[in-house]
């Protein structure tokens, strides 16, 4: 272990106690209508400190959507980090990300909706909760490929999270994350997929002297109500915002 990553675990003893603080004072508090909007605003936060942890500094592209549903590639357990650092928002994520350390920890409090996979009567109530989020104005992110991967190609994109705006009514964006080292290889020592174990990937990133992330957002208008035609044509809106074929 390198004195870099050592000194940075300890970096993020010290954020973890400041971001507990800080939200036992915030969201915590926040009335029960502002309470989503709240959580949040504080992952928010914590979020923008956490990042610098890593070293990791952002480039954005395009208009940063403020509401509606954002639809995105998935790479690592740093995507909502970076997406969050950039605009406060409510993500939908599969139920493990709920056991991973700090990480899980940090998307509970910020009002993370868990979607358990292996029960099929969990999407109607994960959809539920879009729909509640999207009323209330908040920006909802989703991760359609269901897992992460080395970013080489898009997966398909799964399509019952897109029910609550199939038929319209909200407004829909979507963005593609990059990543980069310096000194290494992002798309297996960034990117967290396939046999990875978490600790060790993670303690191998710390030791990265820094990260680059590259978000490219773009609107995206809707041409029908079908939601499968619609995951395709999601994929394909995404696709074009990968490097290459922007």
């Amino acid at each position: 272990m390198t004195l870099r990553t050592v000194g940075r675990i300890i970096w993020f003893v010290v954020e973890v106690t400041g971001v507990i603080f800080n939200y036992f004072f915030t969201a915590a508090f926040a009335s029960k209508k502002n309470k989503r909007a709240a959580r949040a605003a504080w992952l928010h936060r914590a979020s923008r400190r956490h990042l610098r942890i890593f070293g990791c500094t952002t480039a954005v592209t395009g208009v940063i959507p403020q509401s509606g549903l954002l639809v995105s590639n998935h790479l690592s357990y740093l995507d909502i980090l970076v997406i969050s650092a950039i605009t406060p928002a409510v993500f939908v994520s599969k139920s493990e990300v709920r056991n991973w350390p700090l990480f899980g920890w940090l998307a509970s409090l910020g009002g993370t909706v868990f979607i358990e996979r292996a029960r099929r009567t969990h999407v109607g109530v994960v959809n539920r909760e879009i729909e509640s989020a999207l009323a209330e104005g908040v920006l909802v992110v989703i991760f359609p490929e269901g897992t992460s991967s080395d970013g080489e190609a898009i997966l398909p994109f799964r399509s019952p999270l897109l029910e609550p705006v199939a038929s319209g009514g909200h407004p829909i964006a979507v963005s593609y994350l990059h990543y980069e080292l310096p000194d290494g290889d992002a798309r297996t020592e960034v990117c967290y997929w396939g046999d990875h174990v978490f600790f060790p990937h993670i303690l191998h990133l710390l030791g990265k002297r820094a990260v680059r992330a590259t978000v490219r957002f773009d609107e995206f208008q809707r041409t029908t109500d079908d939601r499968k035609e619609l995951a395709i044509q999601l994929r394909d809106a995404v696709g074009k915002l990968k490097p290459g074929n922007f």
